[in-house]
């Protein structure tokens, strides 16, 4: 592993890196991240899946994203797509979140307009180690929102679709500092419509896909582009990860 950007490294120590980055949150919400991978070509998947374009400089990030995260926000196609399970910190990254005032565990929430979620996934059981929250909106019924609070912290926020603005500032309330989107490209689209995003993570995967997989972030009018700048390149192999931050 190389840093390329802001000056060269090598060998760094990504946790660190990650860990030391400036995250000024804004006054009504958690400062938002979201981390994707992408081919050359712009594929966010191969089979429907993500973890085919993946290498160990990609994973690297992904942990270190995850070790400075208080709450990871996942669409649940993407939480049944790649079988999300609870949150797994290893023991040195726990000591440090501590010792900078954080729980061990980042909380997972799952954004669900229609609450049809497996309840008998990993994550929802009794050995996860933090509470998942589910966040959705007025459509689902009495019923489903009482089998939702039966496993998880329930955030209603908007009415036919979730309203991310409101449910970030109730993560907000929640203790979050940082919100870290893992996806899908629907749930990173809409991030981007609502102008949502303060740090943007992707990485190059060095392999070209093809056919009609879809892009990392789609849907929702836009109405303008979003300027971000470029603060890091990190290159491993002839994988690159990128860090973006609000021009």
């Amino acid at each position: 592993m190389r840093q390329l950007l802001p000056e060269l490294l090598e060998d760094p120590d990504v946790d660190a890196l990650v860990a030391g980055d400036e995250r000024s949150a804004p006054v009504d919400r958690p400062w938002v991240v979201s981390n994707m991978i992408s081919s050359i070509d712009g594929a966010a998947a191969v089979d429907g899946v993500s973890g085919g374009l993946g290498g160990p400089g990609d994973k690297a990030v992904f942990s270190a994203l995850r070790s400075v995260a208080d709450v990871v926000l996942v669409a649940a196609g993407t939480v049944r797509a790649e079988h999300y399970g609870p949150p797994r910190t290893p023991p040195a990254q726990q000591a440090r979140r501590v010792a900078r005032g954080q729980q061990p565990f980042p909380r997972i929430a799952v954004v669900s307009g229609s609450l049809e979620l497996d309840y008998a996934m990993a994550m929802f059981g009794p050995d996860s180690p933090t509470r998942p929250i589910v966040i959705t909106g007025t459509r689902p019924s009495p019923e489903q929102l009482a089998r939702a609070s039966e496993v998880a912290e329930v955030i209603v926020a908007g009415a036919d679709r979730v309203d991310l603005a409101p449910a970030l500032r109730r993560l907000g309330d929640l203790g979050a500092d940082v919100v870290l989107c893992e996806g899908g490209p629907s749930l990173n689209g809409q991030l981007v419509a609502e102008d949502l995003i303060d740090e943007c993570c992707v990485t190059v995967s060095a392999q070209l896909v093809g056919g009609d997989a879809g892009r990392i972030m789609h849907g929702g009018p836009v109405g303008g582009t979003r300027p971000m700048h470029l603060a890091r390149v990190l290159a491993d192999g002839d994988m690159v990860m990128l860090r973006y931050v609000r021009a």
